[in-house]
């Protein structure tokens, strides 16, 4: 038996069967014990969208394709909703009154979509786009030519943007900001991914919200969907991504440290907690950022490194976490968009280029000689030559002159930085 466990991890999505998987590597008789809230069998979230268009079956979301997998690699799998960590008595609590003891702890609880007090939106016909199980309902309505509503162009809203679309259904966005994507873009490029989506037949209505959501009159279960503007729009279907929130309202007794602010578990560049037994990975952990600071970074690649990290050290290793870079990258409807790093600018020294009619646009964000940021809209080439300049904080010394008279030379400045 191990030192260090039983490991219990707490959270069945990519962080945690990451870190199920390695510790298992790591530790060859511990028990391993992988908590999972959904009766599903471990998947990724980001993949639901593909199961929308029809891209993938469900079994493609999955993030192990063996059926066996936990099986044979002696993991445990235990589905329940946790509901208190004793810290003390290293013991974990799931709803219907089990306990599970603990020797390393791991929260990889990821994150739960927020619903705004918008009075309707428990109406039959209002989904999330969360879980598989959401997936499901928004199927069975979003048929060719439906009228459906998105509230949110967010990042996760627009991924499900295009899933919508692609289903051919009659699509109206509505996004609270004067943007599209405003976490992730600023208003040139948001309003440029506006335009795109406008072209493809989509309906974006920025600077505007939902303020109340009926029933239709009548028997064909139709909603009123009413808007900050005055406008009513009847849909047969509204989906709602208006933001996410980490799942660590369970800890609130625990005595283990969670943001005020961001909500996410406080963790050190070893992804440990203030409690020497427990650590926390993905959508729930205010972890290292490049450069300094601290963060919750919502993507899966950040989610899996904080997953095998945190499993390293958990099994006694030392390993040090460098940082997660903020990276998002789009794919709408033909349209390829990406944020990196500080993409809002550190002061004004920035390079832009601006191609309105051809739906192109690059921003190079500096700081001394450094790239620090950028954004990209309708172009794909060298997308990882500028996520290495930032992610490596490589010197452009004269070459960022250069950049900023030209910021297409990026390749060019990269090799040169290569060399000397």
């Amino acid at each position: 038996m191990s030192n260090n466990g039983p490991y219990v991890i707490i959270g069945a999505g990519p962080a945690g069967v990451v870190a199920a998987d390695t510790i298992r590597k790591k530790d060859a008789n511990a028990d391993v014990i992988l908590i999972g809230q959904e009766p599903e069998k471990p998947y990724s979230r980001m993949a639901i969208p593909y199961v929308l268009t029809g891209g993938i079956t469900e079994s493609g979301t999955y993030l192990r394709e063996n059926d066996d997998h936990y099986d044979e690699q002696k993991i445990r799998l235990v589905y329940g909703r946790v509901t208190e960590v004793d810290a003390q008595a290293k013991t974990v609590s799931i709803d219907g009154g089990d306990t599970i003891s603990y020797g390393k702890l791991l929260i990889a609880t990821g994150a739960h979509p927020i619903k705004p007090p918008v009075p309707g939106l428990d109406l039959p016909g209002v989904h999330h786009c969360w879980t598989l199980a959401d997936q499901r309902k928004i199927i069975e309505r979003a048929n060719k030519g439906a009228k459906v509503v998105l509230m949110g162009a967010g990042f996760i809203g627009s991924i499900i943007l295009e899933a919508l679309a692609r289903r051919d259904v009659n699509l109206t966005v509505v996004e609270l900001e004067n943007r599209m994507v405003p976490r992730m873009m600023n208003d040139t490029a948001g309003n440029m991914l506006k335009r795109w989506c406008e072209t493809k037949g989509v309906r974006v209505l920025t600077s505007t919200g939902v303020t109340g959501v009926n029933e239709n009159s009548g028997s064909d279960g139709s909603l009123a969907i009413s808007l900050s503007n005055g406008e009513t729009i009847t849909a047969d279907l509204l989906v709602v991504a208006t933001g996410v929130k980490a799942n660590t309202d369970f800890l609130k007794s625990s005595q283990i440290e969670v943001d005020d602010g961001i909500h996410g578990v406080v963790v050190d560049d070893q992804l440990k907690s203030n409690n020497d037994d427990v650590f926390a990975a993905g959508d729930c952990a205010m972890g290292p950022v490049l450069g300094g600071g601290w963060a919750v970074h919502a993507i899966q690649p950040t989610s899996v490194d904080h997953g095998r990290v945190a499993a390293i050290n958990m099994t006694g290793g030392d390993m040090t976490y460098q940082g997660s870079l903020s990276m998002n990258v789009l794919d709408t409807l033909g349209l390829v968009s990406a944020s990196f790093g500080r993409w809002d600018g550190v002061g004004a020294d920035v390079a832009e280029s601006i191609d309105n009619d051809n739906f192109k646009y690059l921003r190079l964000c500096f700081d001394g000689d450094k790239l620090v940021g950028a954004l990209s809209i309708g172009r794909t080439e060298h997308i990882g030559v500028i996520r290495g300049l930032i992610q490596n904080a490589t010197p452009l010394g004269d070459w960022k002159n250069k950049l900023k008279t030209d910021p297409h030379l990026i390749m060019d400045a990269y090799v040169s930085s290569a060399y000397f």
